[in-house]
């Protein structure tokens, strides 16, 4: 695991946050008329009340620019402005051409740099940001946009109730660029371990998608929901740590944490296990599910739609994601643009 600050460097904010779910909504109830499940077993274990499922014709690409519009409107960016669009997602419309060039065309953003980040699963928001931050160290760029995008729906096993219950679509986005001094982005904590314990084993070089895949589910998520467990516990405590450390900020001057949202009952045993109230916590679980890479940003946005956070307070973002992929980020909300 290792961290890091911008101490002397150009300090980056979020100016802008867009989130984008279907309006399919999928309830509990309508997935226990063919799981052996109930409602009351997924509140439960899960936190999840419904989910929303990308309609027939509608893929990844189209959330991306939902999200973005909204992004880049509450950001006062025009989509021509941006130099950068980085796009996380393990549910892209198709191998090849690339994601966030796709999305760059439908912008209207001819000088963006198309950047996409494949494998990051549920970390992916995050590290897009950690990625736009750097970016934004050239003196050249000034405006970067990052989206985090899943159409779960499309890659979890209709039949498997160990995975079907818990994802949901959607995706999110944020405009990052320039703020004052002591502002943003503070400091940040990554880390990764290799763990099949969530993984897609069909698809890749080693087992192509053909004929033979099909009745074997191996195209689909596979998820050990009990490592998934372990290893949120043991990664993200740390990481939160350190990044809180590298800038002398306690737990308790934290005013919001957004965690990535793959169990409420997880969420609420990291507040637990920080000694924090549960309120501090900002969640979308219940309505929209674990939503992959779009997760932090549907919460930001959710903070952004009761004026939150205002400025001088601090944010704390931890994610985790199969790989197994973990981070955690430090930001202090920038005064507002004059």
């Amino acid at each position: 695991m290792s961290g890091d600050t911008l101490s002397n460097k150009v300090p980056v904010g979020i100016l802008g946050v867009g989130a984008y779910a279907p309006s399919e909504v999928v309830t509990n109830e309508e997935l226990t008329r063919h799981l052996d499940t109930t409602d009351e077993w997924i509140v439960a274990r899960t936190g999840i009340r419904e989910r929303r499922f990308l309609p027939e014709g509608e893929n990844t690409t189209d959330m991306c620019v939902q999200a973005a519009r909204q992004a880049l409107e509450e950001s006062g960016t025009q989509a021509r402005e941006l130099n950068a669009i980085i796009i996380a997602t393990f549910t892209f419309d198709q191998l090849l051409p690339s994601t966030a060039l796709t999305v760059a065309e439908r912008l209207g953003a001819p000088q963006a740099v198309a950047l996409d980040l494949n494998q990051a699963a549920c970390s992916g928001g995050l590290y897009g940001i950690w990625t736009g931050v750097h970016l934004l160290q050239n003196a050249h760029f000034r405006r970067v946009l990052v989206i985090g995008a899943e159409a779960l729906s499309r890659i979890t096993d209709p039949m498997d109730r160990s995975t079907r219950v818990f994802f949901g679509d959607a995706a999110g986005a944020a405009v990052l660029g320039p703020v004052e001094e002591g502002a943003g982005v503070l400091s940040w904590s990554l880390g990764g371990a290799l763990s099949y314990g969530v993984e897609v084993p069909a698809g890749g070089t080693r087992e192509p998608f053909g004929p033979e895949v099909v009745g074997t589910g191996r195209q689909y998520l596979k998820m050990n929901g009990p490592e998934v467990w372990e290893q949120v516990l043991t990664r993200l405590p740390p990481s939160v740590e350190e990044a809180l450390k590298l800038v002398s900020l306690t737990a308790d001057e934290v005013d919001h944490y957004v965690f990535h949202q793959a169990n409420k009952n997880l969420v609420e045993r990291l507040m637990d296990m920080l000694g924090q109230k549960r309120e501090k916590a900002t969640t979308t679980i219940e309505t929209l599910g674990n939503t992959g890479a779009a997760t932090i940003f549907t919460v930001l946005r959710r903070l952004r739609e009761v004026d939150r956070p205002r400025p001088g307070e601090h944010v704390l973002i931890s994610v985790i994601g199969a790989g197994f992929l973990w981070g955690s980020m430090c930001l202090r909300q920038q005064e507002p643009a004059a």
